[in-house]
């Protein structure tokens, strides 16, 4: 170690950027640019090329790769490719896998006849479930399959029909087994039961067992008991029968498929004999059911099979179910047997209004029978009121008029409207009416419909739903300006009037998104103080969060200014309903999204902070030692958001009091302090810039203050980086506003606590080594100590010596060369400080530099520093192979170990070549040993090592390094034996 003597080569940084400076070479118009598209052109070579011929397959006109982006918008990107091969494999599919597809082509298609705009009865599904439950207990008739056996004294063909006949009433007749006592959700479970059933069954070739499944789904129909599920009831069976329709047609269209694909618009001409047997068939089964409901339904479901038989088959079958229909006695049963058969009716044959207006009349006939003996006696029996039993038939209604005004003419609505009147301004009709029709067309009438609902009776269907649904379509359309006033006003004097507060919300709720939409803050205001006043007496809000939620969200989408928002007196107040905590805690989040995503502008506005301060401290107390660290992240982003839009402009003080107010109101979200620590930083950085770096002693004392705060602040931090890196930020930022004293207190903090740093860390939930993070800090470190001037009471370079003694102290990995890299690291920066003027150094501050001038001591100093750091490394050199570095027995060993000799001796030899004086011989002939150690065992990357000659040569070139041409003579490219 003795025998080697640094001295640090002198370097003239200008010039030397001047000879690293490219060429600038002027670019004519029409030249390759990296941003220019490529132009591939390809030729596909024809199947008749005569042999010889010099025609490739695939030529390109640019050698240059194709562009990734620019091959995306010309339909050659890698999914467009996939998309392209998957059409053309699918039009060479074979007769099997095309019907597969069947199912999703003909969706497709009844999607364009139809229109995005029609709503789809599965958006629907749903709602209805939720909405039509119980309490009651159920039953349910499971089928048992057939014990009879065939006569064997008959004909085949014969025996097939009579044995079809028999297995069917065999069904009707017994073999049946019923289940009492069951909940909701069990009923559903044995329906999806029976669902699964007719599927194995149809896949194991069971057809009748199969049908009778569907006969039997389809009489629970008829039952009534428990009138309130009845919608829900219905929802569940007729999936069963859009499956049995759909692998009836299934069937069918696989048979026409033979020898070739049928064509999606087939006429009855193009199917064959057997599958119009086949279709003929399964409607003769049909017509052999009984009953009249389940024959109605089971034909509807498989209405769509009409077209393998006849051009009009559907169009002369609707009419004739249609009139089926009015052999159903209960009007519930009735109304909801004419909505299931709209809907396969608009599936099969939009454009068939005709049946769907004759289903529609006949329903308005059925009116009466509500009011009825037998109707009024079932109410009786079950307790249920007139109000509710007239809600079951809303799903039905208003599919029905949904499927009716389908791009309907405007004139449609004001003959509905008319008979309408013509029946005492019905408002069941009159509901349905309002949500099936376009919400232009409703808006333009909406006093018309006021004055409708105001002469509707309201004993049987409350006055407030009729209003609740006048307001969704006024929420979608404009009324006439002149209008709107008294519009809100006559309906808000009826919904203020609803006594049961969950009524008053559902309707409340709807009216907010018009009264938004229309008009000022002061109407908003008076809104949210009835709204106030029916929630809160006996905790009414309680029950009523969701509801509550949607109110704030509809404020939200069209208040943006929130100085106009928190302006509203009752806005806050009703805020303070949430008071269940996870409902309060997302009602903050939402505010703080529009907040963060709305809100372009700096603010200073004292009732916007206030608010919004209101607002993050209810996120920040919701924090606990159960919340999720993904919770904890979400609303530390959102408090940060808020933080970041604060700013009082030149007003420095007054932000920086902001900032010790927020480090205490969130003290639980180590994100948000470390957004705070920054701000601070900034805002001294911002005070240096508006001083242009010449400080008074006022914004002296402030950046003093600053980083006062940040000093105070870091200690709170748990994560060690966090903490290092803010202490090196924070240092930089005292150091250029001339706070030297600060800045030391800064970085000696830094090399304090890097024993503590551990050796593995948590990253995304993962274990990870922290040697790379804490080599990456080490190297930042040591850039900014080459600017930070020495303390006069410590020793040289007193930072330097203490960063490295902790380097030399802490416990390393085992078989680590982490403790050697810093080393070498540390060689540039001490290289560094030889010099006569520095790379950089910061404006009024002092550096080494300065303050030493060159003296010889402190030159001294620094190159016996680096000689001990260079023997520190060549003794780890020497450790690695000898026994004790490694497992000896072990090949694998011997191998890494020397991988980690090569590459340590090629970044010493960069290390000496780029900053060391390689006219001192025994420097050269250490650089000489330790090129040929690292390219030993041919380790060394090829590629890199030829580079690095090259660079040699050429800086040898220059006139104050011609000593390197004897060098580069010496170093010799050794490959691997």
């Amino acid at each position: 170690m003795a025998s080697v003597q640094w001295r640090s080569r002198g370097r003239n940084y200008e010039a030397e950027l001047q000879r690293c400076h490219h060429e600038a070479v002027p670019v004519e118009f029409g030249d390759y640019h990296p941003l220019k598209p490529i132009m591939v052109t390809d030729t596909k070579t024809r199947r008749g090329t005569r042999k010889g011929s010099t025609s490739s397959s695939s030529s390109s006109s640019s050698s240059a790769p194709a562009d990734p982006l620019s091959s995306m918008l010309d339909g050659t990107d890698p999914l467009s490719m996939f998309a392209a091969a998957s059409s053309g494999e699918t039009s060479a599919m074979s007769h099997s896998s095309s019907t597969g597809d069947l199912g999703r082509k003909k969706r497709i298609k009844e999607e364009e006849v139809l229109g995005a705009d029609f709503e789809p009865w599965s958006t629907k599904r749903g709602e209805i479930l939720a909405r039509f439950t119980t309490t009651e207990k159920l039953s349910i008739n499971l089928f048992m399959g057939s014990d009879k056996a065939p006569n064997p004294g008959s004909s085949a063909v014969s025996e097939k029909v009579r044995t079809r006949l028999e297995e069917l009433d065999d069904l009707e007749e017994g073999s049946q087994r019923q289940l009492l006592n069951l909940s909701q959700q069990d009923y559903a479970n044995r329906i999806e039961e029976l669902n699964q059933s007719l599927k194995e069954a149809w896949s194991t070739d069971q057809k009748v067992k199969a049908l009778k499944i569907v006969i039997q789904c389809s009489k629970l129909l008829s039952d009534t008991s428990v009138i309130q599920f009845y919608p829900s009831k219905f929802v569940l069976i007729t999936d069963i029968l859009d499956t049995f329709g759909r692998l009836v047609y299934e069937r069918i269209w696989t048979m026409c498929s033979d020898p070739r694909p049928l064509p999606d618009s087939f006429t009855a001409e193009d199917v064959n004999d057997t599958a119009k047997e086949t279709c003929l068939n399964w409607f003769f089964k049909i017509a052999s059911i009984r009953e009249l409901l389940p024959r109605l339904y089971v034909e509807t479901a498989i209405l769509k099979c009409n077209n393998f038989l006849s051009k009009l088959g559907v169009e002369e079958t609707l009419p004739r179910l249609t009139a089926m229909i009015r052999g159903i006695g209960d009007p519930l049963v009735a109304s909801y047997a004419r909505a299931y058969l709209c809907r396969v009716g608009m599936e099969v044959a939009p454009h068939l209004k005709e049946s769907l207006n004759a289903n529609f009349f006949d329903l308005l006939t059925t009116f009466r029978q509500i009011s009825g003996d037998s109707v009024q006696k079932q109410l009786h029996i079950q307790r249920v009121e007139v109000p509710v039993y007239l809600t079951l038939y809303s799903p039905a209604i208003n599919w029905i008029l949904q499927c009716i005004a389908y791009r309907a003419p405007e004139q449609l609505l004001t003959e509905m409207m008319e008979r309408c009147k013509m029946m005492a301004n019905n408002a069941l009709l009159l509901n349905s009416i309002m949500r099936a029709f376009r919400p232009e067309f409703v808006a333009t009438r909406a006093t018309d419909f006021i004055s409708m609902i105001k002469d509707c009776d309201e004993s049987g269907f409350p006055k407030h739903l009729l209003y609740r649904s006048l307001g969704r379509s006024l929420a979608c359309a404009d009324p006439p300006e002149s209008e709107r006033l008294t519009i809100l006003n006559d309906a808000w004097k009826v919904i203020t009037k609803v006594r049961n507060p969950q009524d008053y919300l559902n309707c409340a709720e709807i009216w907010v998104e018009f009264t938004c939409r229309h008009f000022t803050k002061r109407e908003v205001n008076t809104v949210l103080a009835d709204i106030i006043k029916h929630m809160t007496p006996d905790r009414a809000f309680e029950d009523a969060y969701p509801q509550l939620q949607s109110v704030i969200r509809k404020i939200l989408t069209y208040f943006h200014d929130f100085s106009t928002l928190f302006s509203m007196e009752r806005f806050l107040p009703f805020l303070d309903m949430f008071q269940k905590d996870s409902v309060r805690v997302e009602v903050c989040k939402s505010i703080m999204e529009v907040f963060i995503k709305h809100q372009l502008e700096l603010t200073r506005d004292p009732v916007i902070l206030n608010a919004m301060l209101h607002i993050c401290k209810t996120m920040h107390d919701s924090v606990n030692s159960l919340t999720l660290e993904d919770e904890k992240r979400s609303l530390a982003l959102l408090i940060i958001g808020f933080v970041r839009m604060v700013s009082f402009g030149r007003d420095f003080e007054q932000q920086l009091s902001f900032c010790v107010e927020a480090r205490a109101t969130f003290c639980n979200l180590e994100p948000v302090l470390v957004q705070l620590i920054h701000t601070v930083n900034q805002l001294a950085m911002e005070t240096r810039r508006v001083m242009r770096g010449n400080h008074s002693r006022k914004t002296a004392a402030f950046v003093r203050a600053c980083a006062a705060y940040c000093f105070i602040s870091i200690p709170s931090l748990s994560s060690i980086f966090s903490r290092l890196n803010l202490y090196l930020l924070s240092g930089q930022v005292a150091l250029a506003n001339q706070c030297l004293s600060q800045a030391d207190a800064f970085l000696k903090a830094a090399v304090s606590i890097l024993p503590e740093v551990p050796r593995s860390i948590s990253v995304e939930g993962k274990l990870r080594s922290s040697e790379s993070f804490l080599l990456d800090f080490i190297n930042n470190f040591l850039a900014t100590l080459l600017v930070v001037p020495d303390h006069p009471e410590h020793g040289v370079l007193y930072l330097v010596r203490g960063l490295l003694n902790m380097v030399q102290d802490y416990t390393w990995e085992e078989n680590s060369d982490a403790k050697v890299r810093v080393y070498i690291s540390a060689l540039p920066l001490l290289a560094a400080m030889c010099q006569e003027t520095y790379l950089y150094s910061i404006p009024k501050v002092d550096s080494n530099e300065t303050l030493y001038g060159g003296d010889p001591k402190f030159l001294s100093e620094i190159n016996k520093l680096c000689e001990t750091l260079i023997g520190q490394i060549l003794d780890h050199l020497k450790v690695l192979t000898r026994d004790e570095g490694f497992d000896k027995s072990s090949p694998v060993a011997l191998q890494q170990s020397v991988r980690r000799q090569s590459a340590l001796a090629f970044s010493l030899f960069g290390v000496l070549l780029a900053h060391g004086d390689l006219r001192n011989n025994k420097l050269t002939q250490l650089s000489i040993n330790l090129w040929n150690l690292s390219h030993k065992h041919g380790y060394c990357e090829a590629r890199v090592s030829v580079r690095t000659l090259e660079f040699i040569k050429h800086q040898a070139q220059q006139p104050d390094m011609a000593h390197l041409s004897d060098t580069i003579q010496r170093l010799v490219l050794q490959s691997r034996t």
